[in-house]
């Protein structure tokens, strides 16, 4: 969490400011649909507001996110996987696709073959 003393120069609380930025950077949003979401929740402040907390914060957000992702790794002593082998018809053939799946379920890569053959998509996925 942002020190409080980041923003002590700032007559707007920090949770406004992270509110603002969060979205600005969280959904496609311009500075403008940010000022008119921020104006539906009673809270006026100007599109150039929101560029100017960007340019000012956004590194600092962004290397707070990045430091509780390192921190969120650090509990998997290594990053787990696992191999996927599913079947699928492709013109009418049968395909084997195999996928590598890491421990949050996502893929990391995918391989489509005619034969199967689980030795290539190991020995593919150990050389990266």
């Amino acid at each position: 969490m942002i020190q409080a003393r980041i923003f002590r120069s700032f007559e707007t609380k920090p949770d406004i400011i992270r509110l603002a930025i969060v979205m600005f950077v969280s959904y496609p949003l311009s500075p403008w649909n940010v000022e008119g979401q921020l104006h539906e929740r009673r809270i006026d402040i100007t599109h150039e507001t929101v560029r100017f907390w960007w340019n000012r914060f956004g590194t600092i957000f962004a290397a707070e996110v990045r430091r509780s992702r390192v921190d969120a790794m650090r509990c998997f002593r290594r990053r787990r996987w696992h191999l996927d082998e599913m079947f699928l018809k492709i013109n009418g053939l049968k395909h084997y696709l195999w996928r590598a799946v890491d421990h949050e379920g996502e893929v990391l890569e995918s391989l489509v073959m005619k034969r199967p053959d689980k030795k290539a998509p190991l020995n593919r996925r150990s050389a990266k």
